[in-house]
């Protein structure tokens, strides 16, 4: 993991100091609701439906052991003794005061951890690959070049008040698994035959009220032209993004109005102001920064690079679902599920799980721990020989569920339990889903199967791009649920389909059922959601829907 150093130290201690400076000014009348407002955001700090939250960020994803111990210790002094981990590599805590907002920065600043631009109109946090570093299909690690690319945004001056926030993902693998084109920019790094490395650039791309797939605006970028680049990008937004209108402010709505050709040449005209100027990257920075995620993996003993045998059932399902190849023979990366089944919010950790986890991490990979956007605990590098051990330690806290991409690993905001530009309650939905599809021979003999649900259109668990899609909206102050199918993430990322009109809340499980059945009933071997849904149409599931569930219910 990446180092602080003194000044990157003295800067996080400053801006802590700065914010408690401006949250007293607030308190005291010198500074309006107006005007603080943009002050709090980019320091995290929300004002939700029934409490301030504190968004903290991850960068790219990754945290220590001591790191996570810290995150738990803020949830048992100044929340209620839990956490949620976002779909954006961030963890929120939903019950901070206001006023202690300043102690808990001061705190988590002592464990080189902020809250900076998790909010706001500006460059908001770099993602990445939960497996970075680590993965099989890895041809260039992505954290020294995200980590590089946090530097040059955090605090950046001329960023600070863009039209709209601003996204950005980063992977080095052939799978694009951080949806590269469901972001603002999305850098897929990769080699050229020389072994030189290269960027394609994703731009535009963006879910929410207005979804739209990213466009290709160059395919090789030179690795030491990516910050002079993004900025020509941001510069572009910044100029000539609309600031009337915060839905019509984000970049993928600026490419569509300019037109791909236009909005391409005015980056590239703006990039030759740039181009070979200071921010372009050196051998030597990158080779500073890439040093600190040099990995150190626990050793091998006896035939570490075998696979261990065991007979339970249980564990066998686990390591299939959970347990992704690593780079290197004898080791796997693990996703702990946070998604056990009705008994807890997706994304949710309690203090006494993230204690855990950081136990875990310290025993079996060295002490680092990943996040992934699918709201899952990662550690990367545990030794083969270890999953089983690692498994029965994970039981008792809830977090060995077997589910990885199956239907009950559901990807949900918090909805308006929350959040406070929610339409309906997400977590009720959750559980009642789950319960639906207890019966776990049925869930793994359904297979890979994604169900992500929203309470509002901001799409913050990505329904729009789920095989099932969940959406809340209100209707005469009722909760209605509206269902789109067909969404994909990946290499050939694709915009799920709107069924039809949304349903009442207590119809949408019985609905997800008539879904499920028809997919079973129709599928070929092997064949994925996406492959029945393009081959049998919206109309057969439309119908299978409204005939069964909605009656007069429909909105």
């Amino acid at each position: 993991m990446y180092q602080y150093d003194d000044y990157d130290k003295s800067l996080i201690k400053q801006r802590v100091e700065q914010y408690r400076d401006q949250l007293a000014r607030y308190q005291r009348g010198a500074l309006s609701d107006e005007e603080f407002l943009p002050l709090r955001l980019q320091n995290g700090v929300y004002k939700q439906r029934h409490s301030h939250m504190l968004r903290v960020a991850i960068p790219y994803g990754a945290l220590s052991a001591r790191q996570m111990r810290a995150l738990a210790e803020v949830s048992t002094r100044w929340d209620r003794g839990f956490a949620h981990f976002t779909t954006r590599h961030n963890v929120q805590f939903n019950w901070v005061r206001l006023e202690d907002t300043p102690d808990v920065l001061a705190y988590l600043a002592e464990f080189e951890m902020h809250a900076i631009q998790t909010s706001g109109n500006c460059v908001r946090g770099i993602t990445t690959d939960a497996f970075a570093g680590m993965a099989a299909d890895e041809v260039v690690d992505p954290r020294p070049f995200a980590e590089l690319l946090r530097q040059w945004a955090t605090l950046h001056p001329e960023f600070a008040f863009l039209p709209r926030k601003f996204k950005i993902a980063i992977t080095g693998a052939l799978e694009d698994r951080v949806l590269l084109r469901a972001n603002d920019v999305g850098l897929q790094l990769h080699r050229n035959a020389a072994g030189e490395i290269f960027a394609r650039v994703f731009a535009g791309g963006g879910l929410g009220r207005t979804p739209v797939i990213g466009s290709l605006i160059r395919a090789e970028l030179p690795w030491q032209h990516l910050l002079s680049y993004i900025t020509a990008i941001v510069r572009v937004f910044n100029r000539y993004g609309r600031r009337d209108n915060k839905y019509k402010a984000r970049l993928k709505i600026l490419l569509q109005a300019l037109g791909a050709e236009h909005f391409i040449r005015e980056i590239e005209s703006e990039w030759q102001c740039l181009k070979d100027g200071p921010a372009t990257l050196t051998e030597s920075e990158y080779r500073r920064v890439a040093a600190c995620f040099e990995t150190s993996l626990p050793g091998l003993s006896g035939a570490g690079a075998a696979l261990p045998s065991c007979p339970d059932k249980e564990f066998v399902r686990w390591r299939a679902r959970n347990v992704a190849p690593h780079k290197n023979d004898g080791y796997a990366n693990v996703s702990l599920s946070s998604k056990p089944g009705p008994s807890a919010a997706p994304g949710d950790l309690t203090n006494e799980q993230m204690r855990a986890v950081a136990d875990w991490a310290d025993r079996f990979c060295g002490g680092e721990i990943r996040v992934s956007h699918e709201q899952h605990v990662v550690l990367a590098g545990v030794r083969q020989q270890d999953l089983h051990a690692l498994w029965l330690a994970a039981k008792p806290f809830a977090l060995a569920a077997a589910n990885v991409g199956l239907i009950t690993d559901i990807m949900a905001c918090p909805g308006t339990d929350f959040c406070d530009i929610g339409h309906a309650r997400s977590i009720p939905l959750v559980h009642a889903i789950q319960s639906r599809f207890a019966g776990l021979d049925d869930v793994h003999d359904l297979g890979d199967l994604s169900l992500k649900i929203n309470g509002c259109m901001n799409a913050c668990a990505h329904h729009q791009l789920a095989d099932i899609g969940i959406l809340g909206v209100q209707k005469n102050g009722e909760e209605y649920f509206q269902i789109s199918l067909g969404g994909q993430t990946g290499d050939s990322p694709n915009l799920g389909k709107i069924v039809g009109p949304a349903l009442q809340a207590k119809r949408i499980p019985d609905a997800v059922g008539e879904i499920v059945a028809l997919y079973l009933s129709n599928r070929h071997a092997n064949e994925r959601f996406a492959g029945t849904f393009a081959r049998i149409g919206i109309d057969a599931f439309k119908s299978a829907i409204y005939a069964n569930c909605a009656g007069r219910d429909a909105a």
